[in-house]
C-alpha cells in the first residue's frame, strides 16, 4: 500500500475573477522513502498539490490518503519547508529549529536533537547567531533542521532552493540528498529546475498548465549514491530530454542534442 494515494483529486478556489480550477483529476501514489519530484510551469498547480498532500487543504472532489487512513491522520507526521526559510528573526539559529517543539508543547531532549540537526547540517558554530547573520543557503539549512526536530516520516518541500544562486543551490541539493540517503524518510519536492529534479528523484511527476494534471510520471533509473557526475550520464540527459518535451511547446523542445545537453548542465 501508498504512504500517500491521491485518487481523482481536484481542487478549485475562489478569486476576484470567479472560480479557477487548479487541479483536475489528480491520480499519484508516494511510496514510503521515496524520493519524488513534480514539476511544471508556473501556476500549474503544484503547490496546491504539495499543501493537500500535507493536509493543509481539503481536495474539491476526489480523496487524499495517508496509508488508507483520513486526511487528518498523517498532519503530525510530516514536515515542510517552504522557498523562504521563514524564520522568526528575533530568535537565534537554535532557538527557531526549536520552535515546532515549543509550539506543542512537547516534553523530551529536544535541544540536544537540535544541536545534533545543527551539526549534521553544517552550521555547528551558529546556534547562538540571528537569521540576518546568515547566508541565504544558511538560513535554507536552519528551515530543514526544523522541518526534521520531530522526526516526521515525510517531509514536503515547496521550491527550498529557488531563492539561491546556482552553486549553493547545487550544495544545498547533494546536502539533502545526503540526508535523505542516511534517513530514507520520505521526500516530495517542488522545483522548476529540470535536472535537479532528475537528479535528487527516484521518480518525476510532469504536470500541465492550469488546470493542472499530470502528463507523466517519469522514474530515474541511475545508480544511487548520486553525485553531480551523474548529470553526464547519458540515462541522466534522456530523462531531462524527455521531461522537456512533455512541458515545452514542441517548437522549444525542438532543440538539437547538443544544445540541449548545453543547456541542461548549465540550468
Amino acid at each position: 500500500m501508498a504512504l500517500m494515494e491521491l485518487s481523482s483529486v481536484s481542487f478549485t478556489y475562489s478569486a476576484t475573477t470567479g472560480e479557477v480550477e487548479a487541479l483536475r483529476a489528480i491520480d499519484l501514489h508516494v511510496e514510503a522513502g521515496e524520493f519524488l519530484s513534480i514539476v511544471g510551469p508556473s501556476g500549474c498547480g503544484k503547490s496546491t498539490l504539495l499543501n493537500l498532500l500535507g493536509g493543509l487543504r481539503a481536495p474539491t472532489a476526489g480523496s487524499v490518503r495517508f496509508e488508507g487512513g483520513r486526511q487528518d491522520a498523517r498532519i503530525p507526521r510530516i514536515g515542510f519547508v517552504f522557498q523562504d526559510a521563514v524564520l522568526l528573526p528575533w530568535r537565534t539559529v537554535l532557538d527557531n529549529v526549536l520552535l515546532p517543539s515549543q509550539i506543542l508543547s512537547l516534553s523530551g531532549d529536544f535541544r540536544g536533537r537540535a544541536r545534533a540537526l545543527v551539526a549534521t547540517l553544517g552550521l555547528a558554530g551558529f546556534e547562538a547567531n540571528y537569521p540576518r547573520e546568515l547566508s541565504g543557503g544558511m538560513r535554507q539549512r536552519v528551515a530543514i533542521a526544523r522541518a526534521l526536530l520531530l522526526d516526521p516520516e515525510v517531509l514536503l518541500m515547496d521550491e527550498p532552493f529557488g531563492a539561491l544562486d546556482a552553486i549553493t543551490r547545487e550544495r544545498m541539493g547533494l546536502e539533502l540528498l545526503h540526508i535523505w540517503q542516511g534517513s530514507r524518510k520520505t521526500i516530495v519536492f517542488v522545483t522548476h529546475s529540470i535536472p535537479e529534479a532528475v537528479l535528487l528523484s527516484d521518480r518525476v511527476v510532469a504536470m500541465t498548465a492550469r488546470p493542472g494534471r499530470i502528463r507523466d510520471v517519469c522514474p530515474v533509473n541511475l545508480a544511487r549514491p548520486r553525485t553531480t557526475d551523474a548529470m553526464e550520464d547519458e540515462a541522466y540527459l534522456a530523462v531531462c530530454r524527455r521531461l522537456r518535451q512533455l512541458m515545452l511547446p514542441p517548437e522549444s523542445a525542438a532543440v538539437s542534442d547538443l544544445e540541449s545537453r548545453d543547456s541542461l548542465r548549465h540550468a
